[in-house]
């Protein structure tokens, strides 16, 4: 007789509740953490992973960072509230710098940390496993096929009219973003920072642990978009709130489909670090700005395209995966979270 390929007795024989999983090497997933056995809901504790992971990061961490570091530099918090423009000149790989140690311990190491509050397979949980080299291929082509139609939708969100205030908010920020990157802080600094750093630390929390609480609450499908909106509203950036969610849900979907955290951080690590490239060149060329970048109208027949090779890559991207995935263990196994995926 063959042998079983998801083999799932051990848990069935010690009444441990577990999650299928259905990817190798560990297709079952204890939930023997503290918040399991105090039977918290997915979406009550996902909400408050994101709400502490914000609090960490936004208030409590990332400033701190920046007071600690600037006071070692000998820059008074006297001269921080008096010219914040000079300091995002002058201070710039030290703001970011504190924003990095903000996205590793008020994102990262939470993400960690509650994924331990549900098992002692944390790894798994978080779906931090070597993916297939065939999926991590097709994910990447599914960007670039999405690109164009991201630029076009985001052209399409700044229409939306919104409250002045908000739109002042938000081109302060721009123009900030935009002096940092046109500081001489060096591509390979600029990309560890601002695009290395994000992919790992944001896709833990918001791929990693967001998800698959979203997941075990609303179904695969409604996982996927919850995650990718709430990534999306997660920037403060509402004219681009379209073009964010829009790849918060395809990085969201490659996660389940692949099995594997990984691919959405490539995803993400190659969308930011993209842009840092490009603000980088750019930068280096008088004769260019980034507003002549961000009024770049994508033509229509590039997103048709985009939409069009988009489409083959992801039922492609579908197929293989689910041929990859193993299928659903029997009804009868004792488990109180079972998903069929």
């Amino acid at each position: 007789m063959e042998s079983d390929p998801t083999p799932i007795s051990p848990l069935a024989e010690r009444d441990v509740p577990a999650l299928w999983d259905g990817w190798p090497p560990h297709p079952m997933i204890p939930l023997d953490g503290v918040l399991e056995r105090q039977q918290f809901a997915p979406w009550f504790t996902a909400f408050m992973g994101l709400m502490l992971a914000f609090v960490l990061f936004q208030v409590v961490i990332s400033p701190l960072a920046v007071f600690g570091l600037l006071a070692l530099k000998g820059v008074s918090l006297a001269t921080l509230a008096q010219d914040l423009s000079t300091l995002y000149a002058e201070e710039s790989r030290t703001l970011l710098i504190a924003n990095t140690i903000g996205q590793v311990l008020g994102l990262a190491i939470p993400a960690w940390f509650f994924a331990r509050l549900h098992t002692s397979a944390a790894a798994p949980f978080l779906r931090l496993r070597p993916p297939d080299a065939g999926l991590l291929g097709l994910s990447v082509l599914g960007l670039v096929a999405l690109m164009p139609v991201v630029q076009w939708l985001g052209t399409v969100n700044e229409q939306i009219p919104l409250p002045e205030f908000w739109r002042s908010l938000e081109q302060s920020q721009q123009d900030l973003i935009e002096q940092v990157l046109s500081g001489d802080l060096g591509l390979v600094f600029s990309l560890a920072v601002l695009a290395l750093t994000p992919a790992i630390c944001e896709e833990l929390l918001f791929r990693g642990y967001v998800q698959r609480q979203a997941e075990r609450s609303m179904g695969v499908w409604g996982g996927i978009v919850f995650t990718g909106v709430i990534f999306g509203l997660y920037h403060l950036r509402l004219s681009q709130l379209v073009p964010l969610s829009v790849l918060g849900v395809y990085l969201a979907y490659v996660t389940w489909r692949t099995g594997s955290l990984w691919p959405a951080v490539v995803l993400h690590l190659l969308n930011n670090g993209f842009a840092v490239v490009l603000a980088s060149y750019v930068s280096a060329r008088p004769d260019l700005s980034m507003q002549d970048v961000e009024e770049f109208e994508v033509p229509l027949y590039a997103v048709v395209a985009g939409v069009a090779l988009f489409g083959v890559i992801v039922r492609a991207l579908h197929a293989r995966g689910r041929a990859l995935h193993a299928p659903p263990p029997a009804s009868d196994v004792r488990s109180s979270t079972l998903r069929a995926y």
